[in-house]
């Protein structure tokens, strides 16, 4: 039988919403109300679901619209738009075609989006708006077949040089925040693009904005299951409370109750709330659609739309239903079998398209083709979900669900995941959150899976990507190894935004953690992480010992790694040395990656102490491993090497080799490395003379390593950088470059060895320092050097006095 005409009778509904004057009323006085007022406003539209919301906001979105305002909605019933990075690039896509320019909020942007993809450039085809922005292309068409990373200085001098209107120039000049933005962290970075979003609405114009969001509950489930999902909405609130000058419209199952978290909640939110129609308005609903004897759909329909439009599909004026599992019964039974049991299947999944269609039809002997497809998709039901396909409506979904068996419904997730995991070797990026949602769902995976899947997954979306997967994973509320799998997830997660505190929360080791299962260690590891970014090396060093000694997994070799760059950076040169040959010895043969970290960081080890002719053979031993291996990260990490080497024993051979490694670098956007590299750079051009090279190479190091939060590797930068201030006549500007080098270095507990160069550089520009002297006699008794302190501290002195000469 045809779909087609049920469909277009039922679409009619839409445009007369029956019994809705009072809230159309209201929004029209919120809107009216707005004027010239100052702070924000929340119009709550609450209802349970299938009240009919998300088509009444809809309507509210036409009405402003008419009244001249700029609108955008955000749909929260599609996964990605609750991630806060998407929502903003939703909401400035939809508010820029309508005439607000996002000058300063595309810049922000640019960078929270090179920062959350650092293995990405920025480009027209990655960024998700930059064709739209004027100030970006200005940037993209500046540098026309060169990549582009996004640290916000790059990006303004970048913007500076391009060919941009006197409004982009005064823009990216005069603004502190943009300026400011490289010394934040991500998560002030994300803050920082929300406060310039609104800010630049705000200084648009006139025109009022309203915008709607829709389903809320989809961010925050209720009930709370859990303390942390409660925090799920922090960042809406916090956008909403600085649009202070339009309207935003929220679509929510229950009042948003913001004022738990700020009393000043309850006077910004004005909640009017949807009840069931009342039995005339039913009835002419259903007058409207050519049912004259309505009565006992309308009983039944306890006033939710959804459920007259679904008893509508069943073309049943007579219908004797009286309960909402008889109405949809009802309607099943005007439906061919082939195309319940599609429907029952199309329930299981999030979203879906005709190829996910296919592939569940096809699965259970089910028709496939383009027209039972056409025929399914006309029912009223069936909503867009945004660029993702389309979905059920929740309601529906319900009670399709509830008609399947908890083994069919596993089987049926197995399919899903099997057509994601399809689609994700076929390069579709957002295929692996879905195959992990139904691989999940089918009690198919386990831990060493699902992180086997965020690893792919992270490295093809960068953390977005990440998120999204950790954000299904907390809906579930898992248990076991998944559970800890998730957390492993979490607390890497936070550990990516340098956000070490929330890593070190969240890991919750404890004193003797376990490390059995590859979740365990990976989750000791990144707790471990958060510890040496936070200073705490010998703790750190503790937890990488007990992963290596204690774990038989594929963790192992990596936490070996860590056990020897322990010491290493530490000074105890002997002891370091020892435990890279342990590792040397127990790493597979053919593991060329591994082998080649192992004799990178036994160059690294000779580096620092000053033996460079042995440094260079160790590097080239490593160089070999890592081009058997074809190791992209591995050979661009020993181009930076070669220049940090070269700028102590061939500055020339160093401005040479410079280019190329800084060009590998920022291909992969490997901020830490590149900071290094132009260390490297500065040092060698400070050595042959070229103090003003020098000094600009410093300061490009500098911003890479505050961008990467690479505290050790900044503190190295400034040690240098003092010995060019020397050479530039500033000594005393030197030595509070010294000091506060020593001072990181002691804080986080590395490189004894720099303390005794700082100390030894502050005697020899006659500015010594007690607190510096007192670091470097217990710096001393800490090295454990390979030949004698004497003689390392001799190395140190000469290097010292090869770059000074005679300066003072």
């Amino acid at each position: 039988m045809s779909l087609q005409p049920r469909f277009r009778r039922v679409a009619a509904l839409d445009r007369r919403f029956v019994d809705r004057e009072d809230v159309l009323e209201a929004f029209m006085r919120e809107l009216r109300d707005r004027g010239d007022a100052r702070g924000p406003r929340v119009f709550n539209v609450t209802g349970v679901g299938g009240i009919g919301k998300s088509r009444l906001l809809r309507e509210l979105k036409k009405r402003a619209e008419q009244e001249g305002c700029r609108t955008a909605l955000l749909d929260l019933q599609v996964p990605a738009m609750r991630q806060q990075e998407d929502a903003l690039a939703v909401l400035r896509m939809e508010l820029g075609r309508q005439g607000v320019i996002f000058d300063h909020f595309d810049i922000a942007y640019a960078v929270l989006w090179q920062r959350l993809h650092p293995h990405l450039k920025i480009s027209q085809a990655e960024l998700p708006f930059a064709d739209e922005s004027e100030i970006l292309t200005s940037i993209l068409d500046e540098t026309s077949g060169l990549p582009v990373f996004g640290t916000a200085v790059g990006l303004l001098k970048l913007a500076q040089r391009a060919r941009s209107s006197v409004r982009h120039r005064r823009v990216i000049k005069d603004d502190e925040v943009l300026q400011r933005l490289d010394e934040l962290s991500n998560t002030d970075v994300l803050d920082a693009v929300t406060y310039l979003f609104a800010q630049d609405l705000r200084a648009s114009g006139g025109t009022p904005c309203v915008v709607f969001v829709d389903a809320y509950e989809a961010l925050v489930p209720i009930p709370v299951k859990t303390g942390r999902v409660s925090s799920a909405d922090a960042w809406l609130r916090d956008l909403i409370a600085q649009l202070d000058r339009g309207l935003v419209v929220v679509g929510s199952r229950e009042p948003l109750g913001w004022q738990v978290h700020h009393p000043e909640w309850a006077e910004i939110v004005n909640e009017c709330k949807m009840d069931g129609l009342p039995m005339d308005a039913r009835l002419e609903l259903l007058q409207q659609a050519g049912i004259s004897e309505g009565v006992v759909i309308a009983q039944a329909s306890q006033g939710l739309p959804f459920y007259l439009h679904l008893a509508l599909d069943t073309q049943a004026g007579n219908a004797r239903a009286v309960s909402m599992e008889e109405i949809l019964q009802r309607f099943l039974n005007h439906v061919a079998p082939a195309e319940v049991r599609l429907l029952e299947l199309l329930s299981v999944a999030r979203t879906f398209d005709f190829e996910i269609f296919h592939t569940l039809a096809q699965a259970y002997d089910l028709p496939a083709d383009r027209f039972t497809w056409e025929s399914l998709t006309a029912y009223s039901f069936v909503y867009p979900a945004g660029e993702h396909g389309l979905r059920l409506h929740q309601l529906m979904v319900v009670a399709l669900r509830a008609r399947l068996s908890p083994e069919a419904t596993r089987e049926v997730h197995a399919h899903l995941r099997a057509a994601w995991d399809a689609r994700a070797a076929a390069g579709d990026g957002t295929a692996l959150r879905e195959a992990v949602y139904h691989g999940v769902r089918a009690e198919a995976l386990s831990a060493e899976d699902l992180l086997d899947y965020a690893d792919r997954s992270i490295r093809r979306g960068g953390k977005q990507a990440g998120d999204g997967i950790l954000a299904d994973l907390t809906e579930l509320g898992l248990h076991g190894e998944l559970a800890e799998a998730a957390r492993c997830l979490a607390v890497e997660a936070a550990i990516t935004m340098g956000d070490a505190g929330q890593a070190a929360a969240l890991a919750d080791l404890g004193p003797a953690p376990a490390v059995g299962s590859t979740a365990q260690a990976r989750l000791a590891m990144a707790a471990a992480h958060a510890m040496r970014i936070a200073g705490d090396t010998t703790e750190a060093g503790r937890v990488y010992t007990r992963v290596w000694e204690r774990h038989r997994g594929p963790v192992r070799p990596i936490a070996g790694l860590w056990v020897a760059e322990v010491p290493m950076w530490q000074g105890r040169f002997a002891t370091a040395f020892s435990l890279a040959e342990q590792v040397l010895r127990d790493a597979p043969e053919d593991d060329w990656v591994l082998r080649g970290d192992v004799l990178r960081l036994m160059h690294l080890g000779r580096r620092f102490h000053l033996d460079f002719a042995e440094a260079a053979v160790r590097l080239e031993e490593a160089h070999a491993c890592y081009a058997r291996s074809g190791s992209v990260v591995g050979l661009a990490n020993i181009a930076t090497n070669r220049v940090e080497l070269a700028a102590w024993d061939d500055p020339a051979a160093a401005l040479r080799l410079a280019g190329e490694a800084i060009a590998q670098q920022q291909e992969l956007a490997a901020l830490h490395e590149l900071g290094k590299t132009y260390t490297g750079l500065a040092l060698a051009q400070m050595r042959l003379g070229e103090l003003r090279a020098s000094s600009d190479s410093f300061a490009l190091a500098c911003e890479y390593l505050d961008r990467a939060g690479y505290r050790s590797g900044r503190a190295r930068a400034e040690l240098f950088r003092a010995l060019l201030h020397v050479l530039q006549g500033s000594p005393e500007r030197a030595a509070r470059a010294l000091v506060w080098a020593a001072e990181e270095f002691v804080a986080s507990e590395v490189y004894p060895t720099l303390i005794v160069a700082a100390h030894q550089t502050l005697e020899r520009i006659d500015l010594p320092d007690e607190q510096v002297a007192r670091a470097a006699d217990e710096a001393r008794g800490q090295i454990e050097p390979l030949d004698s302190l004497p003689a390392l501290e001799s190395r140190m002195a000469d290097l010292i006095e090869s770059v000074l000469g005679g300066h003072r």
